[in-house]
């Protein structure tokens, strides 16, 4: 066992600075990987997930990882710009889309993005309108300020591109417009869900994750 820990941390050292802060993010967020991998939200080797460590650091995937297998390998430190701390392994190609939540809103504990088939339609569907608005449901209850069914959120729907910055003004034009962003969609890509800790980034996906595809069988049904 103690041979397995030595070992553990050999590896872990080739990524990533070793500190029992990083540590304790890093396995934190490999499982929390993990988890969302079983549910099939992580086809292939798309999402990434990351976690503030402290007030400088950041702990997020390493590119082209499989989320199914995440250990905290195959995590790593990016400091608040998006650069590696320590290693030279390559963070997610949407780093910046998490390090832009962190720094738009300071609280932020965790950012998780993922590629579920709901998400992914849901963003297809509603692309042209911009976003998709749901309401009534109990489970909105679940977000981060809101304490009634009797309410609504609209979730934006982005357009997909490769540039990152390009990608982060859509969002703060969004948010300089005066809308709520509790989550918002990327076009035939997937979902970005954050939270104040992984805990409650992780309860946002699960309700997000519910309520889209909930609205997504209303439309199939046509009601």
């Amino acid at each position: 066992m103690a041979r397995r820990s030595i070992r553990r941390r050999a590896q872990i050292a080739t990524t990533s600075p070793i500190d029992e802060q990083f540590l304790t993010t890093a396995r934190a967020l490999a499982g929390a990987g993990r988890e969302l991998a079983a549910l099939g939200w992580t086809p292939a080797t798309s999402s990434n997930f990351s976690a503030r460590i402290d007030a400088q650091r950041i702990a997020i995937t390493i590119s082209g990882r499989d989320k199914s297998r995440l250990t905290e390998a195959d995590i790593m430190q990016i400091d608040s710009k998006g650069d590696a701390v320590g290693v030279q392994a390559r963070p997610s190609a949407e780093t910046l889309l998490h390090t832009h939540l962190y720094a738009r809103y300071p609280e932020t504990g965790a950012v998780l993005h993922t590629h579920s088939h709901n998400q992914t339609v849901a963003s297809r569907l509603f692309a042209a309108a911009g976003a998709i608005r749901i309401e009534g449901y109990e489970l909105i209850k679940a977000l981060r300020g809101y304490t009634t069914h009797d309410t609504s959120i609209t979730v934006p729907v982005f357009a997909n591109t490769q540039d990152m910055p390009s990608l982060i003004a859509d969002v703060e034009r969004w948010i300089d417009a005066g809308h709520a962003l509790p989550a918002y969609l990327i076009d035939g890509h997937g979902l970005y869900a954050w939270g104040l800790e992984l805990a409650e980034a992780r309860r946002h996906l699960d309700a997000l994750e519910f309520l889209l595809g909930c609205e997504l069988d209303l439309r199939r049904l046509k009601v």
